[in-house]
């Protein structure tokens, strides 16, 4: 009796050394992530890295995709296109078909490439607002929401604020004054004319650590709500102007670039009431990212600094790789191995209502729109955390949508 026990824990030993060296035996499915890891995108991006190699070795643990290893080559191109073009070059000859860059002169600078090759192209959060345009830019997934959408929505939650009536309610939009700041303002500009509200702009030059004289207007503009268009080292020089110039925080929504690093080096409690237009839920309550610091970072396995999981930055790429990662496993699942770009494509339009369990915005990827649905919610810090003050919400998105269409025809048209 004890003999065959033995036999039988040895056969049951056998057999699962077996399909693990079969699973890590099989080929990889292999994403390449040319990322700014030194220069302009520093204060966030290598947090996104650090998400997306963590959630690839999770799914590792639990066989990767439908059998496969997921393998996550992070390289840096210095937000410098050139390099970002070298390393896709370098990348593409490896076997990589799943690029992001995570920068949009970067990303510009590499489209022309990618729409040639035909590969495949993450866009979350960078890059053309247009590319949502699945019709036009077939091998891009934005997989998040644009600028475009976040700015249609600040308004539709400042008229649910007002009542349900703009007219005559004053917006002052303050801005880092590049591309990436100046892009929502067609969004803002056209919504003023249909809902009858004022609209100011306020920019700021780069390197954003002088935005007095901006400040210095807003003050005497006197507007009902400011929205903070900047990038996160620039978030607490904003904050203090606006505590200097005695304008309320509560009044204040900024785009999604902010963290918890910069409500720190603000003060948490001087913080209170400032509002963010959030693209995944905050914090680490959630069961994915337990799952992370219990099976990776508990047994030191993570691939960064612990501090930073959990944080907006981290969570924004666990969002943005579980979307990834989950279309193309449904890819391999649907249309088997090996893989293509063009399978790729197509498992990418299975992901249908896809949250990661609550984790972020349900996005339902189609072939016009690569975007997901571009639902955004609105946080307010209260003191110590984000707390939530809608649902996941996409509101004007006939305006948005003709915004996008006649943005990528001129592409289309230039690029026949």
């Amino acid at each position: 009796m004890r003999s065959s026990l033995i036999r039988a824990i040895a056969a049951v030993a056998l057999v699962t050394a077996t399909a693990t060296a079969q699973a890590q035996a099989a080929d990889p499915v292999r994403f390449g992530l040319c990322y700014d890891l030194t220069k302009i995108y520093v204060a966030a991006v290598p947090q996104v890295a650090q998400a997306a190699k963590d959630f690839a070795d999770l799914l590792n643990l639990r066989g990767g995709l439908e059998g496969h290893p997921i393998q996550v080559t992070v390289q840096d191109h210095g937000n410098e296109p050139q390099r970002g073009i070298d390393c896709y070059e370098r990348l593409k000859r490896e076997g990589v078909m799943v690029f992001d860059f995570f920068s949009t002169p970067v990303s510009r600078a590499v489209l022309p490439r990618i729409m040639q090759d035909g590969n495949i192209l993450l866009q979350p959060l960078v890059g053309r607002g247009d590319a949502v345009d699945g019709e036009v830019f077939k091998n891009v997934f934005v997989l998040a929401p644009t600028y475009w959408g976040q700015a249609a929505n600040i308004v539709s939650y400042f008229k649910k604020q007002a009542g349900g009536n703009l007219n005559g309610k004053k917006i002052a939009f303050l801005y880092l004054d590049t591309p990436f700041g100046r892009e929502p303002i067609p969004v803002f500009e056209a919504l003023k004319r249909l809902e009858r509200f004022d609209f100011q702009t306020f920019p700021f030059p780069v390197p954003g650590n002088d935005q007095s004289a901006a400040f210095a207007q807003i003050r005497r503009y006197q507007p009902d709500w400011v929205v903070l268009w900047s990038f996160s080292p620039l978030n607490p020089i904003s904050f203090r102007e606006m505590q200097r110039n005695g304008i309320p925080i509560e009044r204040m929504v900024t785009g999604n670039w902010i963290n918890e690093v910069d409500i720190n080096n603000f003060g948490a409690a001087a913080a209170k009431g400032l509002k963010r237009s959030a693209v995944v839920s905050g914090g680490a309550e959630h069961p994915l990212v337990q799952d992370i610091l219990r099976e990776l970072y508990d047994k030191g396995k993570g691939n960064g600094d612990r501090k930073l999981v959990a944080d907006s930055y981290y969570n924004t790429g666990l969002a943005v790789y579980s979307s990834a990662f989950e279309g193309v496993r449904l890819a391999i699942k649907t249309q088997g191995w090996p893989l293509t770009p063009e399978k790729i494509r197509q498992g990418m339009y299975r992901l249908k209502n896809h949250d990661a369990k609550g984790f972020m915005a349900p996005i339902t990827v189609t072939p016009q729109d690569h975007g997901g649905g571009g639902k955004t919610r609105i946080d307010m810090w209260d003191g110590t955390k984000w707390v939530p003050q809608t649902p996941w919400f996409a509101d004007y998105t006939g305006l948005v949508s003709t915004l996008i269409k006649a943005n990528s025809a001129d592409f289309a048209k230039a690029n026949k």
